[in-house]
């Protein structure tokens, strides 16, 4: 692959061709050791921070373990089925570009504004969840300062180029990481008696009156759309393909580390939680407040310090994670316009080919969601995160279909064996994934029925369904779209092969440059 630098001077060669994919016109300036870092970073935020205790305190202990590892599981095959279409077609538009290439057009269509919505709700969220986790400090400081910082920081990185981007979210990312690494540890010694009251815990509150599963089937449905916000964004990284250096080799390295963050950040952290922090501790799932079950869990070692450390880190957290978020709508927002699905004027692009206009305004439509705290912070983030987590459901079971219709796609044109990368759980894992992801979208909004009916809960757990529905029926009707079949799809434009492949450094230089990238140095 040739320079960044030198990609613009580039002569119409082969190698030219894919340092400027014919869908997008983004530079490949994202490095190994970034895209594996913002692979986690596109999985750890308010998620894991916040939902966590929202989960515990709606559903129990069992249940956050429970959920979270059911969830953790359909991300891990939806990745797995990502990533042999991303690395074949390394795209901006990714899973979009794929329901369009793939499915129908119209699929595409509605599937890609879902998801910017999507992008553009989670920075509002993270630009509401500052105000949540800055009220362990203070509540003098005005609600709406410290969002509108951090709003205009996280537009800065992302309009002046990908690098400036992508260097930014690995130095969040690695902060976060060492958090819940010391997080872990720090959990293991208070349950076993190094709290403050120097009492081994074990299970203990696992067994407190209405745990472990809090509110019956209502409460443990409610935590699968928690999950999912949780985990949403893991999808994202593959969003980073159109600017990332040798996407065939370094896609399909993501994808198989994928599995191992999933067990390590989430199922292990779900269950040190569960096990330390008791279901009804105050503050865990209100209107006004959130409290951080991992800020509890370092003050129950007895330091203020260590709470505020660990608080500080959340914050930042939710920087990396809007800015993350931003990153992935933004180029979708391009990819849209690229595709004539949206005005043209997204496609524009800065000198550093960075799509400033679609930049700006997916940032000017989570600016307006923030702008709506004033109804309390703690509600608004609860709406947001079931929106996102009810489309990120939505992706995962489109990134499903995508991938049957690809592997039918390269049967009937004899091209499997230009794979870099194949799904090993093919065909039975897809078709679980999408199965499983249907069943929780329609049983999770069972709280907002039971014990009452609450209109806006169920608006805020199904408006999606009918929007994505009607967005597909009107483009379908609209542009008379039809059905991709297999012997018709376009398996030429923006493939990489098992050719494209850089060779790899041998001795042992390559050996420990590629050690390194799977601790993302």
């Amino acid at each position: 692959m040739m320079d960044a630098d030198a990609e613009k001077n580039a002569p119409p060669a082969y190698a030219a061709e894919h340092e400027l994919v014919a869908e997008d016109k983004l530079r490949r300036s994202l490095s190994p050791r970034q895209v594996q870092m913002i692979a986690i970073g596109g999985t750890i935020g308010t998620g894991l921070f916040l939902g966590t205790g929202k989960a515990l305190a709606t559903g129990g202990p069992a249940s956050l373990l429970l959920c979270y590892a059911i969830v953790g599981a359909i991300v891990f095959v939806t990745m797995l089925c990502l990533g042999e279409m991303a690395a074949f077609v390394p795209v901006a538009g990714s899973f979009c570009t794929f329901s369009a290439r793939y499915v129908d057009d119209a699929w595409g269509f509605a599937l890609t504004w879902n998801y910017w919505f999507n992008d553009a709700v989670s920075t509002a969220a993270d630009l509401v969840a500052l105000q949540l986790i800055l009220q362990y400090w203070t509540d003098t400081f005005p609600w709406y300062a410290l969002g509108l910082i951090v709003w205009f920081l996280i537009i800065l990185a992302n309009i002046v180029n990908v690098r400036a981007y992508g260097e930014v979210e690995y130095w969040l990312c690695l902060l976060k990481v060492v958090t819940i690494v010391i997080f872990i540890i720090l959990s293991i010694a208070v349950n076993a008696g190094g709290n403050t009251s120097h009492d081994y815990i074990g299970a203990r509150n696992w067994y407190l009156p209405g745990a472990p599963f809090v509110g019956g089937i209502g409460g443990f449905a409610s935590v699968f759309v928690t999950a999912s916000f949780a985990y949403g964004g893991t999808e994202s990284i593959a969003i980073t393909a159109g600017e990332t250096k040798d996407p065939a080799r370094q896609l399909p390295r993501v994808v198989k580390n994928v599995f191992w963050r999933i067990l390590f950040f989430y199922i292990l952290s779900s269950l040190m939680i569960g096990l330390n922090v008791p279901y009804n501790y105050p503050g865990l799932n209100s209107k006004e407040t959130r409290t951080s079950p991992f800020t509890v869990a370092f003050q129950m070692v007895g330091s203020k310090v260590a709470g505020s450390f660990v608080n500080a880190v959340i914050l930042t957290s939710i920087v990396s994670a809007g800015n993350h978020a931003l990153f992935a709508g933004s180029r979708l927002l391009y990819t849209l316009s690229i595709n004539g699905h949206a005005p043209k004027v997204f496609g524009r692009l800065t000198r550093f080919q960075v799509p400033w206009v679609s930049v700006l305004f997916t940032s000017f439509i989570s600016g307006l969601l923030f702008g709506a705290s004033f109804i309390g912070a703690g509600q608004l983030w609860t709406w947001l995160q079931n929106l996102v987590g009810v489309s990120n459901q939505l992706s995962w079971i489109s990134i499903g279909i995508a991938s049957l219709r690809f592997r039918a796609g390269l049967k009937a044109q004899g091209k499997e064996h230009l794979l870099p990368f194949k799904n090993w759980t093919y065909p039975v894992g897809p078709i679980i994934a999408i199965v499983l992801n249907i069943f929780i979208v329609l049983v999770q909004g069972w709280s907002c029925f039971s014990p009452k009916f609450s209109a806006v809960d169920f608006v805020s757990y199904y408006i999606e369904l009918p929007v994505f529905a009607l967005m597909f029926v009107l483009w379908k009707f609209i542009k008379r779209t039809k059905f991709k079949k297999a012997s018709e799809m376009d398996l030429v434009t923006d493939v990489y092969t098992k050719d494209d492949i850089e060779p790899d450094e041998i001795g042992w230089t390559g050996r420990m440059k590629r050690i390194g990238g799977w601790f993302c140095f």
